[in-house]
């Protein structure tokens, strides 16, 4: 089980996303509980049931969306929502401490924190790009983003699914042909923060980041395109954001 930006319960949630970031709550909300309605597998419906709490305004109800949220989460239990799980017992506990129940409140503290927050995933791991490279090159931190073309960064980031990294070679600034690599980390990662918990619960996407060089071992031709259409969008969406990116 695969977290995809093309599949349909993502987009709506995507665009519910979009609607906070325009300050339409109300639509926003009516949009996770569409993705909710349409949700048919366990990770479509953990996500959805996440965003549906969000914007619950009695504490009972939110507690009990995030409890079917972590239902869903934990028949998964793959690396696509062990990363969610410490910030969906913490605002478990958070609604458990304000309905005064503190002995549940303190259960699921302690479960949050019981996680270790070094990531475990094994891969294997891909980066997207329109760079021409060999197998035995390295990939080095200290490129322009592609999203802030003034901004270097600090770290060359990476994940560990395939079709992520041939979106991220769609979107990258260049006329050269599409290319996902596999890459192996030289050193420690991490959890991409820019990414984890801001857009979707925990690290869905599996997205990484090292300030250690990568080395490309080998080349994949075969992802799921991104259609023009979806492409545009994207590139729509990236050059309306004007947060903050992590370095």
């Amino acid at each position: 089980m695969e977290f995809n930006p093309f599949n349909n319960v993502v987009k709506l949630c995507l665009q519910g996303m979009g609607m906070e970031e325009s300050g339409k709550p109300e639509e926003a909300s009516k949009l996770f509980l569409q993705a909710w309605e349409e949700a048919t597998d366990d990770l479509e419906k953990f996500i959805a049931a996440h965003y549906v709490a969000r914007h619950q305004k009695n504490v009972s109800d939110k507690l009990q969306w995030l409890e079917t949220a972590l239902q869903f989460a934990l028949k998964i239990n793959n690396n696509t929502v062990m990363s969610a799980l410490p910030s969906l017992y913490a605002n478990i506990a958070k609604c458990y401490e304000d309905l005064g129940d503190a002995e549940r409140a303190k259960m699921n503290d302690d479960l949050a924190t019981s996680f270790n927050d070094n990531p475990s995933d094994n891969g294997p791991f891909y980066h997207g790009t329109k760079a021409d490279l060999q197998v035995g090159d390295s990939l080095i931190a200290g490129g322009n983003s592609n999203y802030k073309a003034e901004l270097k960064m600090n770290h060359i980031y990476f994940t560990a699914l395939v079709n992520g990294a041939g979106l991220a070679a769609a979107l990258a600034k260049s006329d050269g042909p599409e290319r996902v690599y596999i890459v192996e980390p030289t050193g420690s990662f991490e959890n991409d923060p820019n990414v984890t918990d801001k857009k979707f619960p925990g690290n869905p996407t599996r997205s990484y980041r090292s300030e250690s060089p990568l080395k490309i071992v080998g080349e994949v031709t075969d992802w799921e395109r991104i259609a023009p259409e979806e492409l545009q969008k994207w590139r729509e969406k990236l050059a309306g954001n004007h947060g903050e990116i992590i370095n």
